[in-house]
């Protein structure tokens, strides 16, 4: 039965439809992420959602669209947990998407009914403002981190690179909202598509004198790194296996004339001081191979208490001292926050039996003849202020040690992988990404990809011929100046809406009051 635009109306009335609409819309950004990466989507896939908000009856209305709609976002952002938190994915995405509740207010507020020129261009600075305030409170770790900016679905648009190392990706999120409201506006707004045509035309434009003047890295030379993924390893004793396998398939890249060997995240399952033995086979591996090797530790540290990930450089005669213990960990995957109160969810999902420790500072590893490396493990390459970071602390390499072995199935690894692109445009250092399991890549310092994917049924061995760059990026040297921006755009409208509304209310006119009356008569009349 196909249904009139009267009968959607009608529908929409209805507060079970009309939520169900803003959930639906909200996560069909999903689409532009890997692995259906249909990067042009994310500028028209918030259309419909701001249609929604826009047609809201009212301000709380409009609120809850942006609140389910955020709900929806999130949700599909990261289905592929359902596998592992089950029930509690809808109760974090829930909690999460309550930030997008005040964008749905905004967007009502600048776009609803008929609004002025002045108005929808205002709107064009407004929402991409309150989008990113979203992405900046979500980007803490406690809250999931930065996973699902919709800035980084361009991760392999090369205009979109460019940008991104002059304002990150919070640059590239900010544009593709602003391009969604000017999208908005064409569609529902007849008499103010000239200021939305000018915004697009003015992307265009901006798009292209970046292009142009942005910097690019100094090309300086390339390095050989081989990255060794040794694919899915299950059962019993399934670290003794992956350890003999990842052995042998590093001892094949002998004569290869590599630089660096990587292997992915918690790849060696013990600590390498309590078991000498396995750092003895390493060393051993890395003199038959004539270069240092990177493993990932997971285990508990037999000098400290508890359990930490950590990046180790093992060479010929040994681990050599430079270590990096993971800081940010992933909430449920590696801790449960407020244990005592959510540690139900161990009960409902995999999540951990056990939380993992945190390390104090990020570290920058001298490899092979003076190549510098910084490393970072599993989703803290979403983190865009850790790459930067290491960038600015002279690393000459960027490096994730990853597993996503346990979505093995989902298009999470292809996501993950995907996110090592725009670390690298943003900072003009290659980058690594290297997995246990898949997708492992290798990303120039312009974000471009070198070489192949070593895709999620691959256990093999890869190198790559990985080019170097000097220079300092505009985003590596001024940071997250888009977020700063946005803040004064919303301070500015909070200070213009505080005056106006003063203003309206010392001009209101005094409320009349009827003269007084006693019971002898009016003041004006005595007696009567």
């Amino acid at each position: 039965m196909q249904l009139s635009a009267t009968d959607w109306r009608r529908r929409l009335e209805s507060p079970r439809w009309r939520g169900a609409a803003a959930a639906f819309a909200g996560a069909l950004p999903m689409l532009s992420f890997p692995q259906p990466s249909l990067w042009w989507f994310a500028y028209v896939a918030l259309v419909p959602w701001m249609l929604l908000a826009r047609s809201a009856p009212t301000a709380r209305r409009a609120a809850y669209d942006g609140w389910l709609g955020g709900f929806g976002f999130m949700l599909a952002v990261h289905h592929w947990l359902l596998p592992s938190l089950h029930v509690f994915t809808f109760v974090i995405a829930a909690l999460v998407g309550a930030l997008w509740a005040p964008w749905g207010w905004l967007v009502r507020r600048f776009l609803g009914g008929l609004p002025s020129p002045g108005k929808v261009v205002a709107a064009l600075f407004v929402l991409p403002s309150g989008w990113l305030m979203a992405e900046l409170v979500r980007s803490w770790e406690g809250l999931g981190g930065p996973w699902g900016m919709i800035g980084s679905s361009q991760w392999e648009v090369e205009p979109a690179l460019r940008l991104a190392s002059v304002g990150g990706v919070w640059l590239l999120s900010f544009l593709i909202v602003a391009m969604n409201v000017a999208v908005t506006v064409l569609i529902a707004i007849r008499r103010s598509r000239l200021p939305a045509l000018a915004a697009l035309v003015a992307t265009a434009v901006a798009t292209s004198a970046a292009w142009v003047w942005s910097p690019r890295p100094d090309a300086g030379g390339q390095v050989r790194i081989a990255l060794v993924q040794p694919g899915p390893i299950n059962g019993v004793a399934g670290a003794e296996k992956r350890f003999a396998r990842e052995e042998a398939l590093t001892r094949q890249l002998a004569g290869q004339d590599v630089d660096l060997v990587v292997w992915g995240e918690s790849s060696v399952g013990f600590d390498l001081s309590d078991r000498p033995n396995l750092a003895n086979r390493i060393a051993a591996l890395s003199r038959e191979v004539g270069a240092d090797i990177i493993v990932n530790v997971d285990a508990r540290r037999a000098d400290r208490p508890g359990i930490y990930k950590s990046s180790v450089v093992v060479g010929p005669e040994g681990p050599t001292g430079d270590r990096y213990d993971k800081m940010r960990l992933v909430p449920f995957g590696e801790y449960v926050p407020f244990r005592s109160v959510l540690g139900w969810a161990t009960s409902v999902g995999k999540a951990a039996g056990e939380d993992r420790k945190r390390g104090t500072e990020q570290v920058v590893m001298s490899v092979g003849d003076g190549m510098r490396v910084g490393p970072m493990v599993c989703f803290e390459s979403a983190f865009p202020d850790m790459s930067r970071n290491l960038a600015r602390n002279g690393a000459d390499v960027l490096l994730a040690q990853s597993s996503t072995s346990t979505f093995q199935n989902s298009w999470a690894p292809e996501q993950h992988a995907s996110l090592a692109a725009l670390r690298a445009a943003e900072t003009g250092r290659p980058m690594v990404h290297s997995t246990l399991t898949g997708a492992s890549a290798v990303y120039g310092p312009s974000g471009e990809r070198v070489g192949d994917w070593l895709g999620t049924s691959a256990s093999a061995w890869e190198v790559y011929d990985v080019p170097l760059a000097g220079g300092v990026t505009p985003y590596a040297r001024f940071g997250e100046w888009p977020v700063y921006a946005a803040l004064l755009i919303l301070a500015a409208l909070g200070a213009t809406q505080g005056i106006r509304s003063l203003r309206i209310r010392r001009a209101a006119p005094e409320p009349h009051v009827p003269p007084a009356r006693t019971a002898h008569g009016s003041p004006a009349h005595p007696g009567r």
